[in-house]
């Protein structure tokens, strides 16, 4: 839960009081690598800070090796479906923990009542979803506007713990191309 005080730090200095109601609604999350953290159709309830692990956003297929992954989230990030969690409506991808997952979470009614409460909750709430929506954003320019290799590229200059601890098949996904073409491309920079 200290990892949540720092990164929020960062930007703005929180009076004790505040954090003392803030961190008094967070309830900590465990989940098993590979089990999900929210299905397709239920509606979010929380954002997330997460305190170890990997997670991964995908839209389910038939056939599971055509699921396709658009995000990853690590330890130290917000995560959420954040469309479902501000419209309150159900999800239209899954969110998976790819390795156990420990994370920090507040409820859409506690964040509300934090919002009200306190002089920090607005800002809590404007930086968990300005870095959801920088990830989303940057995703969508690369996938407009940079090639395949580039896109692979620059995954690891900003991620380089990727490649350890994702599965191929899932960044290829990411990056928008088939698990042979990553290797063709793999093989073209190595």
């Amino acid at each position: 839960m200290i990892n949540i005080r720092e990164y929020i730090e960062k930007i703005v200095v929180i009076s004790d009081k505040d954090w003392q109601l803030f961190s008094s609604k967070l309830e900590n999350r465990v989940f098993k690598k590979r089990s999900k953290i929210l299905d397709v159709g239920e509606t979010e309830n929380y954002i997330s800070f997460i305190e170890s692990g990997i997670a991964r956003f995908l839209i389910p297929k038939e056939e599971e090796d055509k699921d396709i992954t658009f995000g990853f989230c690590f330890k130290n990030e917000f995560i959420s479906a954040y469309d479902s969690f501000l419209t309150r409506k159900p999800s239209l991808y899954q969110l998976e923990a790819l390795t156990s997952i420990s994370m920090w979470s507040i409820s859409y009614q506690d964040l509300q009542e934090v919002y009200e409460k306190t002089a920090i909750g607005n800002l809590i709430g404007r930086l968990s979803s300005e870095r959801l929506f920088l990830i989303k954003s940057k995703r969508e320019q690369a996938l407009l506007n940079d090639s395949a290799e580039q896109r692979y590229l620059n995954l690891f200059t900003e991620r380089p713990n990727l490649i350890k601890e994702i599965p191929l098949k899932y960044i290829a996904s990411y990056i928008g191309v088939t698990p042979q073409a990553l290797s063709r491309i793999r093989k073209r920079i190595s």
